[in-house]
């Protein structure tokens, strides 16, 4: 059951970024827009008008201005955005960086704090985009990074774009073959490394993982390590620098920016690769920053004031996301190694004493405090804390509460959806808006999403598929190895003609206007030929107090499809045929009866793509008798065999 969680106060609508650019569209176009909703319905009927105004609040520097916003807005896909426009993606982000306040503050798990202002982070960004010219790096060349969530990535990554070179990335968590597959696509010619990295008090070397990866990836002319938990890395197969070596110490008094398309490949994003090699899906410069900074100036506020930390890591399209905030002045600290270690208190201490008022994290780890029954407002000082930003997976109606009645009963629940694909959101809070349970707040300006029908009809207040309907600019320019667009066109567009099929399964409210979540549509159930949104059944299952975590697919039986949950049990608790009843009881009283699985069986783990999702694909092909082709894009590979065990049982 929805219900209303928290309605923004008057002073803060009336001072926010969004009523800022609403007032501004009313005064350019003799408008009387007043809410958040007609903002939004202007929005995706005049793409064009907005996307440019938006282009001018945001004030884009560009050498160049663009000629036209869009050359076929209903061309789809294929439409070029900003056509004209001479830009650089760093110069824009880093324009606050005369200030001498914090740019970025860093914790790891070995408690060493460290921070460097605007000024000396554009000073080292400067420094080394000139060494990555020395070397050779000219626009279009690829650089790689293999790095934690460090000052260092977010310093590498606008040197590369300030030189106008392609940047990709992946966290040191990952193993060879993994970071292989993915950066070997690109043909980098310099990769950023670490020696080491620590999680959950362990510290990790990394000689073994670099050897390989330079080994497996031919074109690399250059590697830099960045010391941070190991010791000195050995390699003869390519020069070797450490980043104080090749950084240098000569200081750099101008830089100048390349000056760019519009449509100039910026970063290689890659999806999860639980079904085969990862694919690389190319964003451009001008699409990120206009759609990132949308998302965070208008629809999180954010300000020059603010401070963000995200859990999130260089493998996840947060970690881009979160970085485009230094382009509002916002100071970002960043946050390295296991959030809860050495205790659940232990990233929320460094919430009160960084005095962060936006906070980022995800559905799996608010259910983890959630099973840990911790409460943050009786540990830890949150009273510069405003906004709470959530994504990753559908929350529960539980996680909803939580967030009101364990952290803080006033502030903004900014609960975001969208993905790697459009490195951003297509549904997203905004500070005008009411934040109602088991809803995002809205669709975000300018994305003209629909929930479809099994025939391709609109509908609302029923579950069914997410489509956009026209184009964005942060949609993929094209991906990597495939030159007549086939792979790109049937990722998106096989399902709806000249439609974005998403892969969500929603329902768009008739009333608030709010989406709820209800798992991947890929990963739909059917059992009778009713669909089922795999969310609905972890929503319920994973309150009660003995489930730690659940799984659940559909398996082929007997002519139709049967229902298999897999739980991973709390500590202490016991698959018996009491929690089989209350399992079953939940299910059947707070969803259907159709909701109730025919079987239920102890899984000692729950397989996790790199960045936390559950991996239902993988499990239902095993289940179901067909190949897993790529264990490496999990987080946890060992624990498939217990799901190829169980297939046979279950046969």
């Amino acid at each position: 059951m929805r219900k209303l969680l928290w309605k923004p106060s008057q002073s803060y609508a009336q001072n926010s970024n969004m009523k800022a650019f609403l007032d501004r569209v009313n005064a350019k176009y003799g408008l009387f827009i007043y809410d958040y909703r007609s903002l939004y319905e202007w929005s995706i009927m005049r793409p064009c008008d907005f996307w440019g105004t938006l282009w001018e609040y945001l004030d884009i520097i560009c050498s160049k201005p663009y000629t036209e916003v869009a050359d076929d807005i209903y061309r789809f896909p294929g439409c070029h955005w900003f056509t004209g426009a001479q830009l650089n993606y760093a110069e824009n982000i880093l324009r606050f960086a005369d200030s001498e306040r914090p740019a970025l503050i860093f914790y790891g798990e070995n408690q060493v704090r460290r921070e460097l202002s605007f000024r000396e982070m554009r000073q080292q960004v400067w420094q080394l985009a000139q060494k990555l010219r020395s070397i050779g790096i000219k626009p279009g060349d690829a650089v790689a990074a293999y790095l934690p969530n460090m000052p260092e990535t977010i310093i590498a990554m606008l040197a590369a774009a300030a030189v106008g070179a392609l940047w990709c990335s992946c966290a040191t968590d990952i193993g060879a073959g993994a970071a292989i597959d993915r950066l070997g696509q690109t043909q980098p010619k310099v990769l950023f490394t670490a020696d080491g990295y620590y999680y959950k008090g362990k510290t990790f070397r990394l000689q073994n993982n670099i050897q390989a990866i330079i080994e497996g990836i031919p074109s690399l002319q250059q590697a830099v390590v960045v010391h941070y938990a190991g010791e000195p890395i050995v390699c003869e197969a390519i020069p070797c620098s450490s980043w104080d070596e090749f950084l240098g110490s000569e200081t750099v008094g101008d830089f100048a920016y390349e000056q760019l398309p519009a449509e100039q490949p910026l970063v290689v994003m890659f999806s999860s690769g639980t079904t085969g090699k990862p694919k690389c899906l190319v964003q451009s410069a001008a699409g990120l920053l206009v759609n990132q900074l949308k998302e965070l100036v208008l629809h999180h506020d954010i300000k020059a004031d603010d401070r963000m930390l995200y859990i999130t890591s260089c493998s996840w399209m947060m970690w881009n996301w979160q970085l485009a905030a230094l382009g509002a002045g916002c100071s970002l600290v960043l946050y390295d190694g296991n959030p809860s270690y050495p205790d659940t208190a232990a990233i929320w201490r460094v919430l009160e004493k960084e005095k962060v008022s936006v906070f980022g994290l995800s559905a799996s780890y608010i259910h983890a405090l959630l099973a840990a029954k911790f409460s943050p407002k009786n540990e830890v000082d949150l009273t510069h804390l405003r906004q709470i930003s959530q994504t990753g997976s559908a929350l529960s109606e539980d996680g909803f509460d939580y967030i009101y009645q364990e952290i803080k009963s006033d502030l903004h629940f900014n609960s975001i959806a969208g993905g790697t694909d459009i490195n951003g959101c297509f549904s997203i809070g905004n500070p005008l808006s009411p934040v109602y349970s088991n809803e995002l707040q809205s669709p975000g300006l300018g994305c003209k999403i629909n929930c479809y029908d099994d025939k391709g009809r609109p509908q609302r207040d029923e579950q069914g598929e997410l489509v956009c309907e026209i184009p964005i600019p942060s949609m993929p320019l094209y991906f990597v190895n495939d030159p007549d667009g086939k792979r790109y066109h049937s990722a998106y567009f096989e399902v709806y003609p000249n439609i974005w099929h998403h892969g969500d399964f929603v329902v768009i409210h008739s009333d608030t206007y709010g989406i709820s979540y209800y798992g991947r549509s890929d990963s739909i159930l059917k059992p009778s030929g009713v669909r089922i949104g795999t969310a609905e059944i972890y929503n319920q299952v994973e309150k009660l107090p003995e489930i730690a975590d659940s799984l659940a697919i559909g398996q082929n039986y007997k002519g139709d499809q049967r229902i298999i949950l897999f739980v991973q049990l709390a500590q202490g608790a016991e698959l018996n045929d009491d929690l089989r009843r209350s399992i079953k009881s939940i299910l059947r009283t707070n969803a259907s009866p159709r909701h109730v699985p025919a079987v239920i069986l102890a899984a000692p783990d729950i397989p996790k793509t790199l960045n936390g999702k559950k991996v239902e694909s993988a499990v239902t092909n095993i289940i179901n008798g067909r190949p897993v082709t790529n264990r490496d894009a999990l987080q946890n590979p060992q624990s498939l065999d217990f799901y190829v065990a169980a297939a046979k049982e279950l046969q």
